[in-house]
């Protein structure tokens, strides 16, 4: 596809690596719309991308919610191409923890969020890019999910969080097999350490090691090279029911 015809969702699109993407597409011409729960960034972020996005408060754990979501862009850009999952939340948290085990409800949330919420806006915006005329190569839309170096090798206390993103890695190629003969692509990227905003909360000295824990480049990962990566699978046709991980070659540490 084109650049100027990409209209892509991106869930989580209001900050991080999802406004990254965002600004890359808009960028090259194309539409997006936002899909997050955060009101006050998605706004800040639409006025920023201009007129040729738009932002859809959007809890991706609710079917209605997301089903909702997908209709509402569907009629504002006049169809869907793209869809870009980036919302998520860390879960994090030792199974065993000092005081009593883990509550549960942590791990279920962690679950609903990060690999119920990627599938329920994939199965949903896939439903619609079905119908779209297909390209000289048959393809009607792409997919790219984002788990995370942790589905390979998380840490302790991450063990809520490595099963959501590990699910997301395990649908990605059955998911793919299932659309081609609808001409979908599905694709996942699975970053290693990068500056979002979850890391810009956290104190520098623990960034910097972060950062040069990462072999070569020896820092912290930035939004832009996440966009640049989803911008080559959007334009590559031949990658299709993979997992690229993106992450200058660090491996985790137990802790």
């Amino acid at each position: 596809m084109n650049k100027q015809s990409q209209k892509a969702i991106i869930t989580g699109g209001a900050s991080g690596l999802g406004f990254a993407v965002a600004k890359n597409i808009i960028a090259a011409g194309g539409q997006v719309c936002l899909l997050d729960i955060n009101d006050e960034r998605g706004q800040q972020a639409v006025a920023e991308l201009g007129a040729r996005s738009a932002f859809i408060n959007t809890d991706v754990s609710s079917e209605d919610s997301v089903n909702a979501a997908v209709e509402t862009a569907n009629q504002t850009m006049q169809g869907i191409n793209i869809l870009i999952n980036c919302a998520g939340i860390l879960g994090s948290g030792r199974v065993l923890g000092r005081e009593a085990p883990m509550p549960l409800d942590t791990f279920r949330r962690t679950i609903e969020v990060n690999l119920i919420g990627s599938f329920n806006v994939a199965k949903s915006a896939a439903a619609v890019m079905a119908k779209n005329t297909a390209d000289d190569d048959g393809q009607r839309g792409v997919i790219i999910n984002t788990a995370s170096i942790a589905a390979y090798e998380g840490q302790i206390g991450q063990a809520a969080y490595s099963a959501s993103k590990g699910g997301i890695v395990g649908m990605t190629l059955p998911m793919a097999r299932e659309f081609t003969r609808f001409g979908i692509r599905v694709m996942t990227i699975a970053p290693g350490v990068f500056r979002t905003p979850m890391i810009d909360n956290a104190p520098q000295e623990v960034q910097d090691a972060l950062g040069a824990a990462v072999p070569f480049p020896s820092r912290l990962g930035q939004a832009d090279e996440f966009a640049d990566l989803a911008a080559h699978i959007i334009d590559n046709h031949y990658l299709n029911g993979s997992t690229i991980r993106l992450d200058g070659a660090i491996r985790l540490a137990p802790k």
